[in-house]
């Protein structure tokens, strides 16, 4: 054999000896690593290729960034609720052994909601969803879409649930007034604490099959959840019942459950403007009000309304804030603390 070829061979054993080596992830001392190392670029059996590489993705920017962020080490399935009362039920029932985000910021108008990139983000990195239902977040059939999340279990929080159309008269003030249309019913069931306990169980249910490994948790969170939740219940029939016929007008379409439950007259809704109001939208208010005779008129948090103010000395009523807990704490106990003000509310001004 001739130096030449006597090289050839101890270059190709060179070459096969290394990529053995950095299979493993042994080292040797010596100088027949270094020479390996030189002579790693003349070998392409060490390479492997990427089977994806070269495809175009037609994911969403979003969808492209989730896939590409390292998952939280914790090791807790990742939970995403739609909004508030979503969330604080959701977070209840998971407990520390899931990580739960909301998606609608408290205080958002969740009707007429637009997503972020942040919630395509969320949802994209999700294993769980959780949603009211009954058509109120209309913003997520575009969201998950774009998300583009395969392995995302979905839960409805209101399967099971009964849904109630109008129970009093919806009246405009103005015909450029924007109504919510609620298609599939009145999606404002967590109102009402029984109707409640059924969306922590379907919570519960949809939780255990997506994290059965946390099921004895779920169970026993969504128990205790349930509890206080029966007890609210006696405390408002308790309260309500020294008042009947209590009769009462709203500016939000938000507790027909509520008032059903607890044999309570919502007369009627009037819809009116927050600002631009033209003197004839204020007498439209004022007429709408006055057909009624009520004995409360019922306002929400957060809402600074002058023409609400002014109705209610014209019409000597007090106005009086009714929490529909789409703003608030994050804190799952403060469903609780919400709706005993609620009650408060109801028992001072039905007596």
């Amino acid at each position: 054999m001739t130096e030449v070829e006597q090289a050839s061979v101890l270059r190709k054993n060179i070459v096969i000896v290394n990529c053995r080596e950095i299979r493993t992830g042994r080292q040797r001392s010596g100088i027949l690593p270094i020479i390996a190392l030189l002579m790693l670029s003349m070998a392409t059996g060490c390479s492997q290729s990427n089977p994806n590489q070269g495809k175009t993705s037609e994911q969403s920017p979003q969808a492209q960034e989730a896939a590409s962020t390292p998952q939280a080490q914790s090791g807790k399935t990742k939970v995403v609720a739609t909004f508030l009362p979503i969330y604080l039920f959701t977070k209840a029932v998971a407990g520390d052994v899931a990580d739960v985000e909301i998606l609608v910021p408290p205080g958002t108008e969740v009707h007429e909601y637009q997503a972020t990139p942040g919630n395509i983000k969320a949802i994209a990195t999700a294993k769980v969803l959780v949603k009211n239902g009954l058509g109120l977040e209309e913003f997520l059939e575009g969201t998950v879409k774009n998300a583009q999340n395969p392995k995302l279990t979905e839960i409805d929080a209101s399967i099971g649930i009964k849904p109630l159309n109008e129970i009093s008269p919806v009246v405009k003030t103005t015909p450029d007034e924007k109504d919510h249309e609620h298609s599939q019913g009145n999606p404002h069931v967590w109102l009402d604490p029984v109707l409640a306990k059924q969306q922590i169980t379907n919570i519960r249910d949809g939780l255990i099959a997506a994290d059965s490994r946390n099921k004895a948790t779920y169970e026993a969170n969504a128990t205790a959840y349930i509890k206080e939740l029966e007890s609210l219940n006696s405390e408002f029939q308790q309260t309500l019942q020294k008042n009947p016929s209590c009769t009462f007008i709203t500016f939000h379409d938000a507790f027909p459950y509520l008032a059903k439950r607890y044999n309570l007259k919502q007369v009627a809704v009037v819809q009116i403007p927050e600002d631009q109001l033209s003197p004839t939208d204020v007498q439209n208010a004022v007429s709408a009000v006055k057909k009624y005779k009520v004995k409360a008129l019922f306002s929400e948090p957060g809402v600074d309304n002058k023409l609400l103010n002014s109705l209610s000395k014209d019409l000597k009523l007090n106005l009086r804030t009714l929490d529909s807990l789409e703003t608030g704490e994050i804190d799952p106990q403060h469903y609780f603390k919400a709706m005993k003000a609620n009650l408060q509310t109801l028992e001072t001004s039905c007596k």
